[in-house]
Order: structure tokens, then sequence, then C-alpha cells
């Protein structure tokens, strides 16, 4: 590992993507290049636009751009206004083509068999690779968007603490960030389909994603011999072309950067707004923060975990969200939980306060809001089914869905 790295907690990577669509139906529009393009200034196709500590980017389909923030910020707090403010610059320049961005995990009425187009300039070797082994019209690769999370780790010591943590935490993420319970205009009776449709997007390969929660690995020396290794050697039957035997490859709910000297975290669904992502990954890293430090564990209990057991959890608050039942003391001890059962609802609300208790000097810190908001009325899941429910008309979703387009533009959390 390089020298004089990131320690713990020293630096916060976030991006969101988001989708390209038409203002009025909401139709995707694959003009990912067009925009960038325009957004550069010049007359050359860009993967990505740097301004001012913020940064626009490509994604695999051509419907799909993200944001983040570059290089990676010292604090999460008081972020939001510039990704609002990006947003803003960027839905500007979209109006030359009647497109807006849109959020939420998935598109609630795309069919990507018909409407997938891949990105077409540099680098499309590898997204061509990608389709070539696996199909890339489909759910889990044309119709997603996540947030991403990236934590540093300093040396072997730190990474080890901090994928315990994370390990043990991912399968509460959905319970607080499900952004994704509509596909083709149905409920699907899940809170978090964009994470069901991703977990079965590399089946071909099962090694490149594991059971989602990633082995119980501590080292870089065990992670490339248990994982990267096994996943290499499986992609070479499908990868002829050799252009995806890399670490991105990796698929799993965390992945370890090494080249990058972090770990990225990728289970949450976007939401409708840069705030609601922000005000979640603030409480995600106090937790985490918790989990390093022992407060309610030691290290070797959290090591200890196997990716099957904390898995089947994950698929409990994919289905339920917060709703999702906790039913192992063991686990819900973990987190400093007293009794033998509880919602994961309940849990966070725990967490939320024992850990981010309100500040005097801050009475209206905005991310604190927004999350007791989203703790209060549910994950933005929630609020679209109640308004919506399982069998919506095509002219209610494409109206809902055009208001989240609306809170994005206006930085503002939805139905509550």
């Amino acid at each position: 590992m390089t020298a004089n790295r990131l320690g713990l907690f020293q630096a916060f990577g976030v991006e969101l993507e988001y989708m390209l669509v038409r203002r009025g139906d909401l139709a995707v529009l694959p003009l990912s290049d067009e925009a960038l393009r325009r957004a550069s200034g010049g007359e050359a196709y860009v993967c990505d636009v740097e301004r001012d500590g913020m940064a626009w980017s490509n994604e695999l389909v051509a419907h799909l751009v993200e944001l983040k923030v570059d290089p990676p910020a010292r604090d999460l707090a008081g972020l939001a206004p510039k990704f609002d403010a990006e947003i803003a610059w960027m839905n500007g320049l979209l109006e030359a083509f009647d497109a807006r961005l849109m959020p939420s995990a998935m598109h609630p009425f795309m069919r990507p068999e018909a409407e997938t187009k891949l990105w077409p300039h540099e680098y499309r070797e590898i997204y061509e690779s990608y389709h070539k082994a696996f199909d890339c019209r489909r759910h889990g690769w044309a119709n997603l968007q996540s947030a991403h999370l990236n934590l540093p780790f300093a040396d072997d010591a730190e990474f080890g603490r901090l994928h315990a943590a994370i390990r043990l935490l991912l399968p509460l993420l959905p319970a607080l960030a499900a952004s994704s319970p509509y596909q083709e205009g149905r409920a699907t009776g899940l809170l978090d389909t964009r994470l069901e449709n991703y977990r079965g997007h590399m089946a071909l390969a099962p090694a490149t994603i594991g059971a989602v929660i990633p082995e119980p690995v501590y080292t870089e020396e065990e992670y490339r011999r248990r994982i990267f290794a096994p996943m290499f050697a499986q992609i070479a039957q499908l990868d002829t072309d050799e252009n995806l035997q890399q670490e991105f490859l990796n698929a799993r709910g965390a992945i370890a950067r090494f080249d990058r000297g972090a770990i990225e975290v990728r289970v949450m669904d976007v939401q409708e707004c840069p705030q609601a992502d922000l005000a979640i990954a603030g409480l995600v890293t106090r937790v985490l923060r918790a989990l390093v430090d022992e407060r309610w564990c030691g290290l070797e209990a959290q090591k200890v975990w196997p990716a099957e057991q904390l898995f089947a959890t994950l698929l409990a608050t994919t289905r339920a969200g917060e709703r999702a039942r906790l039913e192992d003391p063991r686990f819900l001890e973990a987190f400093g939980w007293c009794g033998s059962n509880c919602e994961a609802g309940a849990l966070w609300k725990k967490l939320f306060e024992d850990l981010w208790p309100a500040d005097p000097a801050r009475p209206a810190d905005p991310d604190r809001v927004a999350l007791a908001q989203i703790l209060e009325h549910g994950p933005l899941a929630r609020r679209l089914l109640k308004k919506l429910g399982p069998r919506p008309e095509r002219a209610d979703l494409e109206a809902v869905y055009r208001e989240l387009c609306d809170c994005l533009a206006a930085g503002r959390l939805y139905g509550v």
C-alpha cells in the first residue's frame, strides 16, 4: 500500500447517479455524451467534466450520468448545496434537449430490452465486454441508480477494522435508503427492487458478486486471494477480450479499492435530492465510526459474521425496508439494542438518537432535520407506495415521478 494515504474517516467520497429523461413523458434519453460535451464547452466527446471540486461523468448506459465530489470532501456537512448547484446547472444545459435529470433508484416504466444504449465513446470497449458477457439490456444493468459512499483506509489494520464494520452494517441500509418499489409500471412487492435486480445481474460469474455481503476477509493479501483471484479466474471464461480483469469488476455491496486506498459502499439507492442522500450518508458514517471504535462490541465479534447470515438480513430489508423484523439478538446487540427483536426502522431511530443528538449551536442542521423526516415517514420507497399503491395508472406514475424530478431540482424531500 502507498504511504501517506488518508486514514479512517479523514475524507468522504460521494457519488450520485441520475437518469436523463424527456421533460414531458419521462422517457429515457440516451444523450449523456451530448450533455457532457456541452458541459465541457468543447467539440469533443468527453467522459468527465470537472467543476470546482465537483465532477460529472458517464456511466455504462447512455441515459445515465454521475455527479460526485472530487476530490473527496473532508466533511459531509454542507455538501448538499454544492450538489444542488451542480444539478441546477446541468438541468439548465439539458433544457436545450427538452430533457431533465430524474432521481430515485429505478425508472418506474422503462423497458431495458428495448431502450438500452451503451456509452459509445472512450472506454466503450469495457462496456461492450460487460454487454458481451452478461447482456446489459436488463434492469440490473440499464435501469438502476445508486449512491456510493467511499471511505479511506491508510493500511491493512485500518482496512480490516473498516471492512468488518461495513459488512455488519450493509444489511440495514435498505431500511433507510430503499427508493425503488416499481418496475415496468407495477409495484414489485419489494421496497428495494434495484438491489434485488442487482444481486442477480452477474449470475453467469457468481464469484464477481458473491452473496452481495463481502466475505469475512480483513487484509489485502487475503482479499486478493479469496475474492479477486476466483473472480478473475471465472470472468476469464466470459471476457475473451481481457478488458474486465480489474478491481472494478468486483460487484459486492461494498468493494475494496486498494488502488485508491478506500472501500466503496454501494448498497444505497439514490434518493430524491442530495440532501436526503447526504443525510443518510451522515448517519451511516456515524454508525461505522461507532463500530470501528468498538462502542457496542469488539472487533473480533464483528469479524466472525458469515456473509450468508448477513445476506439473510439484507434480503429482509430489501423486501420490507424499515418494517423488516430483526430477530437475531446477537446481531441487535452488536448495535447496542437490548431486546431480542425489533423492526429495522426502530433500530435506525435508536442509532440516530444515540449518535446524532440535537446540537443547540445548530438547531436547524439540515442533514439532521432531513434524516429525522426520513425516519418519521419512512424511506422514499414507502412514501411512493403510500401515494401510488401497487397498480398505479401510467398517468399517475408520470405525475409522481415528475414531482420527484421537481424535488431534485429544488433540493427538497418528497412526501414529508
